[in-house]
């Protein structure tokens, strides 16, 4: 093997990088399978529920959160799936072994956050950064590969069979099988590249580049959709799209208005707090539930609530204003059409 200057030794000179990313991806494995099991769907901090955080302003992919999300099974199979690989991504890239094809999986791993979660984040558009500096970091560790400390080094060093196929400096280490005069356009092609991802996903979750900046993290939103009045029953559907995904929005009324702002209907914190499975009808794995002084409704979920009152018997044809009020004194209203 031929020898390689140490001060210009890429592949070294990136070992921080390498380490530090690594951990990262590994972390999530150690943190979900050995400090804490957050693969059961029974438990609090399931995997699931956070993925679920991801689906009201998910980029390109919200088809495939919603789907699984709909389907508990298919994503617990899914977040098992993605923690084994993010797993083995993680510690291959620590050890410096098969550098390229795990700076892959980092870039694709990267790109995964960016799209679903890129919108997430109350102080320093966390999930965002995390996403592009990971794309970037996949993109860097493809261009150098391991250096001197890395099993990549190590096969190479003691001439091991499979080190003299053309494909392993493609997946693993070594100067990449570039001619020189092209080398350099596919590192300015490929830095363009990942700039403007940065840029269209910055201006796109946060209004980063032009307009008015916006963080969908810091308050809730709620979406009210097919109120419908049957005999003594109110149902609609409500979705919460935005806020901070680590703790839910507390609903302490929902009401009933008519064209003259009268009500026909309330139920304040106490009532909410004693709802009953019959009530709500959830969708997906994050779920709307009662607290215990309040409706609690989690990033992400969405339910048809059913209330029921004898006053909505033989209610006039009419126009009639629903409203829903959070804790915080923000609310969101929707006009039914009772015919």
């Amino acid at each position: 093997m031929k020898n390689i200057n140490i001060k210009n030794d890429a592949g070294l000179l990136a070992l921080a990088l390498r380490l530090v990313v690594g951990w990262t991806y590994f972390s999530a494995f150690w943190r979900r399978t050995i400090l804490e099991n957050k693969l059961d769907p029974d438990v609090a901090g399931y995997i699931g529920e956070k993925f679920n955080h991801f689906l009201p302003n998910a980029l390109g992919i919200k088809p495939i959160i919603l789907y699984m999300v709909e389907n508990p099974d298919i994503l617990w199979i899914n977040m098992v799936i993605f923690t084994i690989i993010e797993g083995i991504v993680g510690l291959f890239i620590i050890l410096g072994l098969y550098t390229r094809l795990m700076s892959i999986g980092v870039f694709g791993l990267a790109m995964g956050i960016l799209l679903g979660s890129g919108w997430i984040g109350t102080t320093c558009l966390d999930e965002w950064q995390i996403g592009i500096l990971g794309i970037a970091t996949g993109f860097v560790l493809f261009l150098t590969g391991s250096g001197k400390y890395s099993l990549d080094n190590y096969l190479m060093k003691n001439n091991y069979s499979i080190t003299k196929k053309k494909a392993f400096s493609w997946l693993a280490s070594g100067i990449l099988p570039v001619r020189e005069s092209i080398f350099p356009k596919v590192v300015l092609i490929g830095s363009i590249f990942i700039l403007g991802m940065t840029l269209m996903t910055n201006q796109i979750f946060h209004g980063g580049l032009w307009g008015k900046l916006h963080n969908k993290s810091v308050k809730p939103k709620l979406e009210i959709t097919e109120g419908i009045i049957t005999d003594n029953k109110l149902s609609f559907d409500v979705f919460r799209t935005e806020g901070v995904d680590v703790y839910g929005s507390w609903t302490i009324k929902i009401e009933l208005l008519n064209s003259q702002n009268e009500s026909i209907l309330e139920y304040n914190q106490e009532d909410l707090a004693l709802l009953q499975n019959d009530n709500i009808a959830n969708y997906y794995v994050a779920k709307i539930k009662p607290g215990k002084h309040s409706l609690i409704i989690p990033l992400g979920a969405k339910a048809k609530l059913t209330l029921k009152d004898e006053n909505l018997k033989n209610l006039p044809n009419g126009s009639y204003n629903l409203k829903i009020t959070d804790i915080s004194g923000a609310f969101w209203e929707h006009t039914i059409q009772k015919k």
